[in-house]
């Protein structure tokens, strides 16, 4: 049985990612295409329902992004978030100007009406989560206005017979609290879904479709060791067996210990063919003197595809190539209107250097939480589904100025103290990302009765949804101070720790 499909059109808003990820949570398989989407293509999905997300543009300005108005006339239940409730109502005869007073952050909505469908279950006076300085002034004709704040005359609109919903505020944010209730009315009580989608059966799905489509043809895989490669690798090993060769390029910048994890992950538990190329000396000497960040990560791309060269060479021809390309990996590059996939996500170059016949990306509809679900339900252990998120230039983007071999192993001494004092603290699923950063800064210390001149460790977590934005963790006080009292004993060199505390934006999360 095919999956029922909610399409959400992208126009542009930072929450486009969170409201497919919170229409999957609710049992209902929904896909992100962008506004430019044809009207036939959406016809002939046979969608159940459509959600237009927000957007940073006024609909009334003359290069804002426009879906065509007849995609009010299919008959297909429609939800506008934020922008894309101001978009409903401008393409069907409203009004939408520019607000005296704009609302950010939580806002209590008042004369809900609680009678609505959408709002089933909801309490007349609920909290929800505004970020707009546009408002909806004249809703257009046969709209009723089923909700306002004090500074918003509009904050939900619908015309229940032609099944059109809207909403200023966002109910795919926390903040709003009733937002999941109002999601899944709309799904399941507007667009009729039956809740179909789990990962158990996407799984089972995938691997089908892939022993159909591989057959017994040969497969490679470029496996970085981070959980998306793996989860893909494991995934196409289970369904051809021996036919698939995980080609691992060690750099010599992983955390401690995870490349001899990887190995023995991939041989020991699931009896994968395995290369494991040890190239840590030959990426060292290509980064020897180099200090610019952009620069580390070009020689390290670069050498990465020599690597492959080689054993290219070795192997000879395959027939598919497999990369963990996820879903948002998808929809940053452009939703189709871009062929590039993100450099820093992919082997770019590989297809010059590896005779293949078509590239294989088994994750592609997977956001990254339920990339995780994918490897609990392939049978990896949880501690390797839950590692950190790691940059493909490893270590080398988390040391500050030159690289070496001693550098290096400090640096993986530091995090390893770190990730193993977050964890034992059972803090590890509440902080969405937590390393330590060698900076190129040396400080006098005191160490027994001598002087020091040593480095500094920074250490970096930080509570995030999407990754887009994100604040710095509230670690307790005596979990830090544990860190900063090991790494300064037990690791070799660094005599100070500091805790950043700066939040993305201004800061990136990482360093480099």
């Amino acid at each position: 049985m095919a999956h029922q499909l909610i399409v959400v059109l992208d126009f542009g808003g930072q929450y486009s990612h969170l409201i497919a990820r919170r229409v999957r949570e609710c049992g209902v398989y929904c896909e992100v295409w962008p506004y430019r989407a044809s009207l036939d293509k959406i016809k002939n999905a046979e969608p159940l329902g459509i959600i237009l997300t927000g957007g940073p543009k006024s609909v009334y300005a003359g290069k804002a992004p426009r879906c065509s108005a007849d995609l009010f006339r299919l008959g297909i239940p429609i939800l506008g978030i934020c922008y894309g409730a101001q978009l409903v109502a401008y393409l069907n005869g409203g009004e939408v100007r520019a607000a005296d007073v704009g609302e950010y952050g939580r806002v209590e909505l008042t004369n809900l009406f609680t009678a609505a469908k959408l709002f089933e279950g909801v309490e007349q006076n609920t909290v929800c989560w505004m970020s707009h300085t546009d408002f909806i002034a004249r809703v257009p004709e046969g709209f009723k206005v089923t909700a306002r704040t004090p500074d918003c005359p509009c904050a939900a609109m619908e015309n229940e017979s032609r099944k059109i919903y809207a909403v200023q505020f966002h109910p795919e944010v926390v903040h709003t609290q009733a937002g999941t209730q109002i999601l899944k009315n709309f799904l399941y009580h507007i667009c009729g879904c039956r809740g179909d989608w789990s990962m158990t059966g996407y799984v089972a799905r995938t691997i089908e479709e892939l022993r159909q489509k591989i057959g017994d043809k040969k497969v490679i895989c470029a496996l970085s060791g981070g959980v998306d490669s793996t989860v893909a690798s494991v995934m196409v090993h289970r369904a051809v067996g021996k036919n698939l060769t995980c080609i691992f390029i060690d750099h010599g910048l992983l955390r401690k210990g995870e490349g001899d994890k990887v190995e023995e992950i991939c041989r020991s538990r699931f009896d994968m063919n395995l290369i494991r190329i040890d190239a840590g000396e030959r990426f060292l000497a290509k980064l020897a003197g180099v200090t610019d960040p952009e620069q580390k990560r070009k020689i390290i791309g670069e050498e990465f595809i020599r690597c492959f060269e080689d054993i290219g060479k070795e192997i000879g021809k395959v027939s598919f190539l497999v990369q963990g390309t996820i879903y948002p990996d998808i929809i940053e590059s452009g939703l189709g209107d871009s062929a590039k996939i993100k450099s820093h996500h992919n082997v770019g170059g590989l297809p010059d250097v590896i005779d293949f016949e078509e590239i294989i990306e088994p994750l592609r509809l997977l956001f990254k939480d339920e990339v995780r679900k994918a490897g609990i339900e392939l049978g990896l252990d949880e501690d390797l589904v839950w590692r950190q998120p790691f940059p493909g230039p490893g270590l080398a983007v988390r040391i500050i100025g030159d690289i070496t071999r001693e550098k290096v192993a400090v640096l993986q001494e530091a995090d390893a103290i770190f990730t193993g004092e977050i964890e034992q603290a059972g803090l590890s699923r509440d902080i969405n990302q937590y390393f330590a950063v060698l900076t190129n800064m040396k400080s006098v210390g005191v160490m027994g009765d001598s002087r020091t001149y040593d480095y500094t460790i920074a250490l970096r977590a930080v509570s995030t949804v999407d990754f887009m934005t994100a604040d710095f963790a509230r670690i307790p006080y005596e979990v830090l101070a544990r860190a900063s009292s090991r790494i300064v004993n037990e690791v070799k060199h660094v005599n100070r720790v500091v805790y950043d505390i700066t939040p993305k934006p201004p800061a990136t999360i990482e360093w480099e």
